[in-house]
């Protein structure tokens, strides 16, 4: 009679290049004022539907839920914005695992967030202030699984959030100019 050993066998999620990483993070060092430039082009379908355009990729399609009058067809502009964040978490909670020469075999983020729109997109709405209209509390959890404690797991994903591009767009003020194109 032979007994037979059960072993729960983790797979690793694909990981990225540390050493490419590493020279990214150097580059960074060296020239800390340098900035990139994100560019979207964005065009109105019909009712409230619409295709964003960027680089050589499928446009990202917005619409509005059939309460708020549009015809439900893709996620709603707030709902692009939390994926946003996710995604660049996940991107920066995977680097700093991967600088911490961390494995991750699990790392899903769920985000929700309240917000307002009571001016009714300024169509005769509410009387707000900016500080009143859009989110108004972001919160997200974390999934995480990797070789290591649950105290390392939680310092790459608060570190994460503290380098977070998008993350700190939402928290900070930035400068915003909009005019009519030429």
């Amino acid at each position: 009679m032979t007994t037979a050993s059960t072993e729960t066998v983790k797979t690793r999620l694909r990981p990225i290049d540390r050493d490419g990483l590493l020279k990214f993070a150097a580059a960074g060092r060296e020239n800390p004022s340098r900035k990139g430039t994100n560019k979207v082009h964005t065009v109105m379908q019909g009712q409230f539907r619409s295709w964003s355009f960027v680089g050589i990729h499928n446009p990202v399609v917005v619409d509005e839920p059939l309460h708020l009058f549009g015809e439900n067809t893709a996620p709603a502009p707030g709902e692009i914005v939390l994926s946003a964040l996710g995604g660049c978490l996940c991107v920066g909670i995977t680097a700093v695992a991967t600088h911490r020469q961390i494995p991750l075999s699990r790392l899903e983020v769920f985000l929700e967030a309240d917000i307002g729109n009571t001016a009714a997109w300024g169509a005769d709405g509410a009387e707000r202030k900016p500080g009143e209209m859009g989110f108004q509390d972001i919160r997200v959890k974390v999934l995480i699984e990797g070789e290591a404690s649950r105290e390392q797991l939680d310092d790459i994903v608060q570190w994460a959030n503290f380098c977070s591009p998008v993350a700190n767009s939402m928290r900070n003020p930035i400068p915003f100019s909009i005019s009519l194109a030429d």
